[in-house]
């Protein structure tokens, strides 16, 4: 029981948020967060959708290699390393699984496989490229390469509400469980209606907790709108402010300089000699 409850203290709400809020402000002092945003925009080109044309293993295990680098070097936290591998294991369980009910052999481990390796190197550069820089960075970055200025904002705004909103929710799943009865935890039968129990709850607390969100985004807006922020998104004068801190510097050069230099010696050296 004593092993149960500190498992269940590691994936509470309250640390979920930590989780987040330090992935998103905690991580400013990392080689990837100097780094100007449209850079890791261009060499996301490369390394999240180019290993999707590549089918040789050894080429795209080296990529997955340098990419895991690169997300150490990011300094992303457990708690998004953890939703990759149960993303990537789950999936390629369940094709295994399938593959194997439907008549495959273990000839098919070796499509999977490509498939495993190539779905992992997309997904960790996703998450070095966007999650390995502050939200407001991120949005500065994409208002840059020519996305909405409403759209930019949504991005660093949402990074804002997401630790209010996990806040809330565990507020009002609090309140139903001090109202509620919770079933005994005696017995098999005991700990499923448990199970049962604590899922209805979590069911019924995501219909407050819309309509609290709700009104906050209501009272967000207009407290922005009459501040005059949809007049500052159009203006060229504000826009040339808010990017005035994105430059490209030696940093970002030679960080693209190297990624593309691995990049093409890993696909020469398998080419030679594999």
């Amino acid at each position: 029981m004593l092993e149960n409850s500190k498992f269940l203290e590691k994936i509470s709400v309250a640390t979920i948020k930590d989780q987040v809020l330090k992935n998103a402000y905690g991580n400013s002092d990392t080689i990837i967060a100097r780094l100007d945003p449209r850079t890791l925009f261009i060499w996301y080109v490369v390394f999240g959708l180019i290993p999707w044309f590549i089918s040789d293993v050894v080429i795209l295990t080296a990529l997955f290699v340098f990419v895991a680098i690169i997300t150490k070097l990011a300094n992303t936290v457990p708690l998004i390393l953890f939703v990759f591998c149960i993303g990537i294991f789950s999936q390629t369980g369940l094709l295994l699984i399938f593959t194997m009910l439907f008549g495959g052999d273990l000839s098919s481990l070796y499509p999977l496989l490509k498939l495993t390796i190539k779905i992992a190197v997309v997904s960790l550069a996703a998450i070095c490229a966007f999650a390995g820089m502050d939200p407001d960075k991120l949005a500065n970055g994409l208002m840059a390469i020519g996305l909405p200025e409403k759209f930019s904002f949504s991005i660093s705004f949402a990074y804002r509400i997401l630790p209010i909103l996990m806040e809330e929710y565990q507020s009002i799943l609090l309140s139903y469980k001090i109202r509620g009865i919770r079933p005994s935890m005696d017995g098999i039968k005991g700990k499923w209606q448990n199970i049962v129990y604590q899922i209805k709850i979590m069911m019924k607390a995501f219909y407050p907790l819309m309509l609290n969100m709700a009104k906050r985004s209501r009272t967000t807006v207009e407290a922005l709108e009459i501040k005059g922020f949809h007049q500052a998104l159009e203006n060229e004068k504000v826009r040339k402010m808010k990017l005035n801190n994105l430059s490209f510097q030696k940093l970002d050069g030679a960080f693209l300089l190297v990624s593309f230099s691995y990049f093409i010696a890993v696909i020469a050296i398998s080419n030679i000699y594999f």
